[in-house]
């Protein structure tokens, strides 16, 4: 793949190449990143290959097909800060990635997601067992690759695991009686999401040799950017565009994850807000009972175009700003200002 084509499933999505690496220091800037996201994919190519036939088939089958590759980009920029894309910045950023795709086999079967990337889920191919072991499978391989880097790394991979796995237990469990499900939903994607933007963020810093004292920031930064990123996907999942998503809209919601969106609906008192909750609530008990899960396709489009969406879009602004002002301590320069637009672009996605 060349480093061209690596880049192109990022700006597709994001439109860094026009929004975020703008100028023309921004674009030998990303030029660096290009070069660096093309090593990225090749080391994963490589890493994700096994003697095994299913091992290779299901281990390869999320990262063939396709992917924005947001963490490994955001850790070759944030390297910048420092020696740039170092071997250890490669190995981590590979990681990180690898880590992410682990989770994604998970979360397909959790959430009985029936498409991911615009291709059936690994566990509609292969069975759900085969698909948990495939994404066990890339947690072990990431932590070998994280252990060739030290102390510093396998402690950065073993945090940033434990809280992905808390984010989803904590997803799965709910939150206690009379608890805000909103700021409880907010945590959750701190910890699923956030924190492995965060890590990804800092392993730029970390690994590249730049000043200690910019890894907190860029934590706060990626964990911000991270949620906002999240709470837009929430609201892209209600999109009736399937290029734009690559699942079928309100994937999510269908399977009963109860979304941004849903959740601010939740809070809303008129007549209206709550018939549309309880024909949502009603549909998805239906599903889980064998309905065949279009029985909620008139809602989904409802809640699309509700207010309550809306709010989810300027909430994901309100996480995009606190992201960019976490960036602060950082020094001027294009690496802070690719930052800065990433961060913008996040809750500036077409939905």
């Amino acid at each position: 793949m060349s480093p061209s084509a690596s880049s192109s499933r990022i700006a597709g999505k994001l439109g860094l190449t026009d929004r975020i690496f703008a100028g023309t220091k921004a674009r030998k800037l990303l030029s660096t990143v290009e070069a660096g996201l093309e090593e990225v994919d090749r080391t994963l190519a490589r890493e994700l290959r096994s003697a095994d036939a299913i091992a290779d088939a299901a281990g390869r089958y999320l990262y063939e097909a396709g992917g924005k590759r947001v963490r490994p980009m955001l850790a070759l920029l944030t390297a910048q800060l420092g020696d740039g894309a170092t071997e250890a910045v490669i190995q981590g950023a590979t990681a990180l990635e690898m880590t992410h795709l682990g989770s994604l086999y998970h979360d397909d079967v959790m959430d009985a997601a029936d498409r991911r990337r615009g291709v059936p889920s690994a566990h509609a191919v292969w069975g759900n067992s085969v698909a948990i072991l495939t994404g066990d499978l890339l947690f072990s391989r990431a932590s070998v690759l994280m252990s060739r880097l030290g102390d510093d790394a396998i402690r950065l991979q073993a945090d940033t695991f434990e809280r992905l796995v808390l984010g989803q237990l904590h997803e799965t469990v709910g939150p206690e009686e009379g608890a805000d499900r909103v700021a409880f939903s907010l945590q959750v994607l701190s910890d699923k999401t956030g924190s492995l933007i965060a890590a990804s963020a800092q392993a730029g810093a970390i690994f590249s040799g730049a000043p200690a004292e910019y890894e907190q920031p860029l934590i706060t930064f990626g964990e911000k950017a991270g949620v906002a990123f999240q709470l837009m996907d929430d609201v892209i999942d209600l999109s009736d565009d399937p290029g734009e998503t690559g699942k079928v809209p309100g994937t999510d919601l269908r399977a009963g994850v109860p979304t941004m969106p849903y959740l601010i609906l939740d809070q809303r008192t008129d007549a209206g807000a709550i018939a549309l909750r309880e024909r949502i609530d009603a549909g998805v008990a239906r599903i889980a009972d064998g309905a065949d899960p279009s029985i909620l396709d008139d809602d989904i489009a409802a809640l699309r175009d509700h207010d309550a969406t809306e709010a989810t879009r300027l909430l994901a602004e309100q996480w995009a700003a606190e992201a960019i002002a976490a960036l602060a301590p950082l020094p001027d320069g294009p690496v802070r200002e690719a930052l800065t637009r990433f961060a913008q672009a996040v809750a500036d996605r077409s939905s």
